[in-house]
């Protein structure tokens, strides 16, 4: 049987924000994880997700029309 975490515990395993964790799932990055009602269950043993957010503070824009 698989044991699930909630997005409480998930935030406190992986050391980020539940917030954080609420948005991977909803963008479907956390392998596994799956919507009860208004509860995000979490498998216990899935691995935290890599963070592919811009970490250099230099943001890329793409100019449009060329």
């Amino acid at each position: 049987m698989i044991e699930y975490m909630t997005l409480k515990e998930a935030a406190e395993k992986w050391s980020i924000s539940p917030q954080r964790i609420n948005t991977l799932c909803l963008d479907g990055r956390i392998e596994g994880a799956s919507k009860v009602g208004n509860l995000w269950l979490i498998p216990k043993d899935t691995l935290k997700p890599v963070d592919n957010r811009i970490k250099t503070g230099k943001y890329i824009k793409k100019k449009k029309g060329l």
